[in-house]
């Protein structure tokens, strides 16, 4: 898959995530707002770094702002963000990607 737009999913209530994708400079480049960043960044790093791994992307801006989003919310939000900046409304694989 190819970055093409910004996508953004997600909201900023707790126990959320929105991420933001937007094509990149030819690499992964990640960013991260979280107040429970020390306890669970590296954590949210490989959780980003596997999704992106299994959809194919190795070339985007991502950008999440964490409210104490479980994992399988995180996967879920990447993978929209994902799918809308890539401009794939239908026969969506959703958790087909994922694992």
């Amino acid at each position: 898959m190819i970055i093409q737009k910004p996508g953004i999913a997600g909201t900023l209530e707790s126990s959320d995530a929105q991420v933001t994708v937007e094509p990149g400079d030819g690499k992964i480049e990640f960013e991260l707002e979280s107040a429970v960043i020390n306890q669970y960044g590296l954590q949210i790093r490989k959780i980003t770094y596997d999704t992106l791994k299994r959809l194919g992307i190795d070339n985007v801006k991502i950008k999440i702002v964490d409210k104490g989003a479980l994992d399988c919310t995180l996967k879920a939000r990447i993978e929209g963000a994902v799918y809308r900046s890539c401009n794939q409304y239908n026969d969506l694989p959703w958790g087909g990607a994922i694992q």
